[in-house]
């Protein structure tokens, strides 16, 4: 089942403090070819800003362009996460799978 959100915000810091909550979810990362990345956070708001303030220093095709989430509870942010990361197969949590 995919994210609620269909389209996702533009990745800056102003969009993440107007859209994303303060709130246990998940999240997805994107940019205009693909996913990065799916997490879960008990503060959405400010995981997506410490990435924010990171994605500067990654490659160009790998830097976020967008954000998606979903609340949901710290119960099932676990569960939920992997069934995202089945369905969309976003670049970095591939990577860290297939790490040793």
């Amino acid at each position: 089942m995919p994210f609620d959100q269909l389209f996702p915000r533009s990745f800056t810091e102003p969009a993440i403090r107007a859209y994303a909550p303060a709130l246990s979810g998940v999240y997805g990362l994107s940019n205009s070819a693909r996913w990065l990345y799916i997490g879960e956070s008990g503060n959405i708001q400010e995981s997506l800003l410490a990435y924010c303030r990171d994605s500067t220093s990654t490659a160009a095709d790998t830097r976020p362009s967008g954000f998606v989430f979903e609340v949901c509870g710290p119960a099932l942010r676990s569960a939920r996460r992997q069934r995202l990361i089945q369905e969309y197969s976003p670049a970095a949590n591939l990577q860290r799978r297939q790490r040793p």
